[in-house]
């Protein structure tokens, strides 16, 4: 490197520690885009298979859902009516972080082998909570579709190791 020019030195510098930079310490969401560090503006509202984010001045219901390190929620089963918009509060009781994510069977086996696959792997949605040890979270959620859907925690290890419930969207009566 002697037999370069100053400039050219300090090119390559600048070079070799942008690419050092670029790949270290980065975290990205499920691939291309980085996470902000500044809070993002709301989005609007986006209608789910499971329903769509609620607002906080409709909600009918508490649901208080506990989560621990024996991989399970407690209850694992909860029903609400259609169109019944409901906060769900989950209280991680254990030492690990955990999160809960509505959704299908299917969507949540996809996500959780993405989660797999990029495990630093980080998500603002509506319909998901992160929660650490021994903290709260909540999810405010209008289920305007009846039918069986589920969450889980998708922390890679934990939704294989059973940390799934589901929930029964009994439909509007007439």
């Amino acid at each position: 490197m002697n037999h370069l020019r100053p400039l050219n030195r300090l090119a390559l510098h600048l070079a070799t520690a942008t690419a050092l930079l670029a790949s270290t310490g980065a975290s990205w969401a499920h691939g291309d885009a980085p996470h902000a560090t500044a809070p993002k503006a709301a989005l609007p509202a986006q209608q789910q298979d499971w329903g769509i984010a609620g607002s906080a001045q409709a909600v009918q219901r508490t649901i208080t859902l506990r989560m621990g390190d024996d991989m399970r929620f407690a209850p694992a089963h909860i029903e609400v009516r259609e169109g019944e918009t409901v906060r769900l509060v989950v209280h991680n009781q254990g030492q690990l972080l955990h999160e809960i994510v509505l959704g299908t069977q299917a969507t949540l086996a996809q996500h959780a082998e993405m989660m797999a696959k990029h495990p630093g792997m980080e998500h603002d949605e509506p319909y998901m909570a992160h929660v650490a040890a021994g903290k709260r979270g909540q999810i405010v959620w209008q289920f305007n579709r009846a039918g069986r859907f589920d969450f889980a925690c998708l922390i890679p290890g934990h939704y294989q190791a059973g940390m799934v419930g589901t929930i029964n969207v009994i439909p509007r009566k007439g």
